[in-house]
Formats: structure tokens, sequence, C-alpha cells
């Protein structure tokens, strides 16, 4: 049976994912720091079909503990980690907190490399394995408003595009998914709401971005934008000025 080991799963685009695998016969590995949370949709999912535990990804030593969990209930295999745990903190620079900002980088960016870290034995044991990584269309061009998150999603994304040149021979593809804003608890509770979300729109569901991985994982690109609109952005992101100017618009109230 394929497995794949998602954190971040106990809610919205991790839990979408997880149960979309689910349903295709995977074995999942649901892991996020609301354990009480993936143990529910363990049962819900059913015995001998998931494994359930609670992780804080900033721990290195907790992530590969939990590895070790999951390698021994799949069988010895991974066949996709995707690293889906990240917070966003909305707000101008100075408003956020900077133990906010810096739990940001914690979670998004140290949380990928430690899952990474932690999962790369039993990925390269696996045939055909897959890291997805969460990023960001935060990542194309740098977001006001939401800065760190947004060189977080770019730091991710560097990371992705270099392991995948590094991986590959070893067996292991990484690439990463690059929504926009997702229609979650994480947009939809921020304290403070920027002006670009209004801009932009909230176009996106959990499930949208699921389907999106799974093609991901059955596809070959590096990178995965989600929208028609995103990948214009993308492209217009090679003509710095004009992405600045559409920024610089968009954060206008």
């Amino acid at each position: 049976m394929n497995s794949i080991f998602v954190t971040g799963a106990a809610s919205g685009i991790g839990r979408a994912t997880a149960e979309l695998f689910a349903s295709r016969g995977y074995f999942v590995g649901l892991f996020d720091v609301d354990g009480a949370a993936v143990a529910a949709l363990a049962a819900q999912l059913g015995a001998g079909r998931a494994i359930a535990g609670e992780l804080d990804v900033r721990d290195l030593g907790a992530f590969r503990a939990s590895v070790a969990a999951f390698g021994a209930a799949a069988g010895g295999r991974m066949d996709v980690l995707f690293n889906c745990a990240g917070i966003l903190r909305m707000g101008p620079f100075d408003k956020v907190p900077a133990e906010d900002a810096h739990l940001e980088i914690a979670v998004n960016v140290g949380g990928v490399v430690n899952g990474i870290y932690a999962s790369l034995p039993l990925l390269e044991a696996t045939s055909g394995s897959v890291i997805v990584n969460m990023s960001s269309v935060s990542a194309v061009y740098g977001t006001p408003d939401h800065s760190v998150y947004s060189a977080t999603k770019f730091a991710v994304r560097g990371l992705t595009e270099a392991l995948d040149i590094e991986l590959r021979p070893r067996g292991v593809r990484v690439c990463d998914v690059m929504p926009g804003y997702v229609s979650t608890k994480m947009v939809h509770e921020q304290k403070i709401k920027s002006p670009i979300v209004g801009a932009l729109g909230v176009h996106l569901e959990a499930g949208d971005v699921a389907s999106t991985v799974w093609n991901a994982v059955q596809g070959d690109k590096v990178h995965w934008l989600m929208k028609a609109d995103h990948a214009l952005f993308a492209r217009l992101s090679g003509f710095s000025s004009l992405a600045r100017a559409i920024m610089k618009h968009m954060i206008r109230p």
C-alpha cells in the first residue's frame, strides 16, 4: 500500500489532502500539534488506514520519532512526504510581534527542513518517492502585509528547487504547490486582514489544493500554481517593476 506522511493534518489543506489520499487507497500519517484532532480523523478513516500523532514540526527529535512510528506502521515505506504545516500572521511589518514573525520562520521553514531531514532515509528506501512542500503564490513576489510569511515561502521555493536537483539522482523527486488565498481558518481568522486579500479574493477551497497535491505526486513539474491568474502573475514577476506596481496598488486601503 502506498503511503503519505502529512504535517498540519488536523485541519484545512492538510486534512483535505489526508482525506483525499486515504480515499484513493493510501495509508496516511496524520501529524499535527493538535493530537486530539488527528486521532479523531484517524478513527474516522478506519482501522489500518492511518496513524496519528501529536507533532510540533519545530522539534527535529520529535519529527524523527514520528517518522519512525509511521515507517513501522506503513511497512517501511514513505511514498509521499507532504510538508503542509504552516502559520500566517498578517499586518504591517511593525504591527506583527517579533515573536510571531520568528514563529513563522521556525514553522514554515524550519518545519520543512526538519521534515526532510527526518524522512529522507525512508523516502530513499521507497521507489519513486516524492516530497511536496507547501509554498505559496506569495513566493512569486514579496507580499506586503505578510512580508515574513512571504519570505518563508520564498525560502521553501528555493529549497524545493535546489533539492529537486540534488535528490532526483537518489530517487526522490521534490516539488511544491503555490496556492493563493485558500478558504481556511488561517486566512479567515487573522486579527489584521490585509487589503490584498480583498483585492485578490479568496477563490480556493482546501480540497482544490488537495487535488493539486495529488496531481503533483503523479506529475513531474517542480512548481504547481493553482489558477491561470496566478500563473500570469508568476510570468509578470519576471518584470519586477510591473509586479511591484501591482502590489502597491493592491495594498492601498
